[in-house]
């Protein structure tokens, strides 16, 4: 199986999404890939573990992709071995009611993880630059005063989203917040197969909408807004990942490996010490128990 390096999916230069592969096995077979996936997610719940005790980070982890791109059974996968206490998933839809009446990123904030504990944004804040900027008329939604019309949703609008966005990430890490931000880069032909799967078996006919094939059809101007997206906000304290996303065991594989292999780096991750008065009379404290 082919060695992964976190710095070849991340993303520290400006990229043209159509001259990255969509596809990689890693040189492993389907065997290969479980077992190298149930290995690392070991680490990793162990390291959450470490974290939710040492209390002073949390890990938040951004999931983005086209429909289809598999991030619903990444998660399911790659986070099996956690705590249950200690990682939050929030899937985000079409902005409700309330949440309109709030800006943009007020529904992410307020799913932020505590420290101690990992969050992962199914679909995150980053819809606000996606689909809303293939379909700019959702933003007259948001009844902002400067917007009067379509119009007005210009490319300054979209400049100072972009600047929100990265300030916004930049105040979570100055206040102990690492930030993983994973694109699972699928091809226009595995997500065809992919809608044509959902249609043929009876038990996925429920995943599908009519609305997936209008949404591909703007397939070119999606893939427009993520390049620009990903390029934009990729920073050096909240970089992107882009993840090869046609096999979905090997992605799950290369994103359990970034974030086991960017996380280790955090030397002061580490147990509490323990109270020097419950330390000395440990003894004390078994000898009355097994007494019971």
């Amino acid at each position: 199986m082919d060695s992964i390096k976190t710095s070849h999916y991340r993303v520290d230069k400006s990229v043209k999404l159509k001259e990255i592969a969509t596809l990689s096995n890693l040189n492993a077979t389907d065997d290969e890939l479980k077992e190298h996936l149930k290995d690392i997610r070991k680490k990793l719940g162990k390291f959450q573990d470490v974290v939710y005790a040492h209390g002073k980070y949390s890990v938040l982890i951004c999931l983005q992709g086209i429909d289809t791109a598999g991030k619903d059974s990444l998660i399911r996968e790659v986070f099996k071995d956690f705590n249950s206490r200690g990682v939050v998933v929030h899937s985000f839809k079409v902005p409700t009611e309330l949440e309109k009446k709030h800006d943009f990123l007020w529904r992410h904030y307020i799913a932020l993880p505590a420290r101690g504990k990992f969050g992962v944004f199914n679909r995150t804040h980053y819809e606000n630059v996606l689909v809303t900027r293939v379909h700019p008329e959702y933003i007259l939604a948001e009844n902002l005063p400067e917007v009067k019309s379509v119009e007005d949703v210009n490319e300054a609008f979209w400049h100072r989203r972009f600047e929100q966005i990265k300030n916004f990430e930049k105040h979570l890490v100055e206040n102990g917040t690492i930030i993983f931000k994973f694109f699972l880069h699928l091809s226009k032909d595995e997500q065809k197969n992919r809608l044509l799967r959902r249609l043929n078996l009876e038990d996925k006919n429920w995943k599908f909408s009519p609305a997936d094939l209008k949404e591909r059809a703007l397939w070119d101007k999606y893939q427009a807004c993520y390049e620009e997206a990903i390029n934009i906000t990729s920073t050096p304290y909240a970089p992107w990942f882009i993840i090869p996303a046609d096999n979905k065991k090997a992605a799950r594989v290369i994103v359990a490996d970034i974030l086991y292999d960017e996380l280790k780096d955090y030397k002061d991750v580490e147990y509490p010490e323990l109270n020097p008065v419950i330390k000395e009379h440990l003894n004390q404290y078994k000898e009355q128990l097994n007494k019971e």
